[in-house]
């Protein structure tokens, strides 16, 4: 078996006191081949049973890592097992020296994956596309493993948007010593010649998405995405430029779904307006678990514009704007002496030629991240815009071409925040 040095460093890493590995990079370099060779190690030498390959449907998990084009754990075991069925789903059956175990290979890309793992005892769990799964699946993943002997999680995935929300369930192995990272590039493919690799890398150059995604294996917004012009590295700024002209507040509410509010400074400098998204207040009932009252929100927000004015000590906000069909959250805010404004949720728009009004507030955002007129302000303290990041990340349209309402609480604040700039300063 012909073995680069990255497989070959991936497949002999000691993993003590590793409880998470991530394997993460470009396609066709090698990674999951070598992975199947680790996890025949690993799982060897388990004294666990129960063991549990997963990506996002159950065809793929087989697929991908159990066959692996020969190289997969069926192929590594075959003299040692077979293809079983029990109650708790398909499995490769295996008598070793150090007892029996089985590899169950299951699907965790729905929402109603939990189930098919609920009661079960694992020692390991390999995760591929690890970005494509169900987030709840994988914490229930971990929480599978928490009495396991040898416990141990292997992970791979193609580069995914930047704060991509799985991610964040990695930060318990990251912030308690027992996480490792590695990353992947072509060249770490052996079985790439020099020349293929370089007809690869040209027709890669023919796109700075596909560049930094597919040969420099970077974290980069996905085409096809509704603000794919947006580019972090150029639409976030370390102080504003020009003179502060007025400031604002913008919000969108809700209890399941994510309650937002956010501050922009409009500024002017050299003949152009510029619009500045300084601060934002986020929670989300359902990311969280954590199901808040309007009243709660409203406090929270209300710290939270405390908070925006000591921190830069601007003029006054001219405007409250809100949601107006969140009526819950502005009868609370004018209970806590916050008045507030009907947001310009582009209802009064004409209706475009996919029959959606938000269409002409999406237009209008897309336009000012093109023309460099619409900037995140990074000051590293809380209330930082990780979120609205995230979700840029994932606002897609379907196959019909309709923006998914899904993942857009801070796109539409967003939205209501760049209609009045837009109104009032770029008409």
């Amino acid at each position: 078996m012909l073995l680069s040095d990255k497989q070959k460093e991936n497949i002999f890493s000691p993993i003590k006191n590793i409880r998470m590995e991530l394997n993460e990079g470009t396609i066709r370099s090698g990674k999951t081949m070598s992975d199947a060779q680790k996890m025949a190690f690993i799982i060897a030498a388990s004294r666990d049973e129960n063991h549990l390959v997963t990506a996002y449907n159950q065809e793929q998990a087989y697929r991908m890592f159990m066959d692996c084009e020969g190289f997969g754990l069926t192929h590594r075991f075959k003299n040692y097992g077979q293809l079983r069925n029990d109650r708790h789903g398909d499995h490769l059956w295996l008598n070793l020296p150090n007892g029996e175990k089985k590899i169950y290979f299951k699907g965790g890309g729905k929402s109603n994956s939990v189930g098919a793992i609920t009661g079960m005892s694992l020692g390991t769990v390999t995760f591929l596309e690890f970005n494509l799964l169900n987030k709840s699946f994988i914490e229930e993943c971990f929480r599978r493993t928490l009495a396991a002997k040898d416990r141990y999680h292997l992970a791979e995935q193609n580069p995914p948007a930047p704060n991509h929300p799985n991610l964040e369930l990695l930060e318990q192995f990251e912030k308690t010593g027992q996480y490792r990272f590695r990353h992947w590039l072509p060249t770490d493919n052996p079985i790439l010649t020099g020349s293929r690799l370089a007809e690869w890398k040209a027709q890669c150059e023919t796109s700075d998405y596909l560049l930094k995604r597919d040969w420099n294996g970077e974290r980069v917004m996905p085409e096809g995405v509704i603000y794919a012009m947006f580019d972090e590295d150029k639409h976030t700024a370390n102080r504003m430029r020009g003179n502060i002209i007025e400031t604002y507040f913008t919000a969108d509410g809700g209890q399941g779904d994510a309650t937002t509010c956010a501050y922009w400074a409009v500024t002017f400098d050299k003949g152009q307006y510029y619009l500045y998204r300084l601060a934002n207040y986020y929670h989300s009932g359902t990311d969280t678990g954590v199901t808040k009252a309007m009243s709660i929100y409203a406090r929270e927000i209300q710290i939270f514009v405390e908070w925006c004015r000591d921190k830069w000590d601007l003029p006054h906000w001219n405007y409250f704007f809100v949601d107006p069909s969140c009526k819950s959250l502005r009868e609370e805010l004018h209970l806590i002496g916050i008045s507030t404004d009907k947001a310009d949720n582009n209802s009064r728009d004409k209706v475009s030629s996919n029959g959606l009004k938000i269409e002409v507030g999406i237009e209008r955002v897309q336009n000012a991240l093109s023309k460099g007129v619409l900037f995140l302000l990074e000051h590293g303290d809380e209330y930082d815009h990780y979120n609205l990041i995230k979700e840029i990340g994932m606002y897609v349209r379907n196959d019909n071409g309709l923006p998914v309402d899904k993942n857009n609480h801070a796109c539409d604040e967003l939205r209501y925040g760049m209609n009045y700039f837009t109104r009032t300063y770029l008409v």
